[in-house]
């Protein structure tokens, strides 16, 4: 039998209390798998780097509402269709 093992990397954990993660956390936590500015970097190239990565956070954050939001719509449409306009109007309204 041969020893073996498997390495993970880096693990972290990120909890909340009665409800999901909002889309700006999904939203950080792809923006740095994306883009990770090095911190050996030169200060010039820290600063373009930083911009990219809030331009990144920015159009990421902008499609994962943009997904929620035609989600959203999907179910509301799906539940009048099926005669429940009392719960499409609780999903409209969240």
């Amino acid at each position: 039998m041969t020893d073996s093992f498997i390495q993970l990397g880096q693990v972290s954990v990120h909890t909340t209390e009665n409800k999901g993660h909002d889309p700006e956390f999904w939203a950080e936590q792809a923006t740095k798998k994306i883009c990770e500015i090095s911190m050996d970097a030169p200060e010039h190239v820290k600063q373009q780097a930083i911009a990219f990565q809030n331009q990144v956070y920015t159009v990421i954050l902008h499609s994962i509402k943009n997904a929620i939001n035609s989600k959203n719509v999907t179910y509301v449409n799906l539940l009048r269709q099926q005669g429940h306009g009392d719960m499409a109007k609780i999903i409209k309204e969240l």
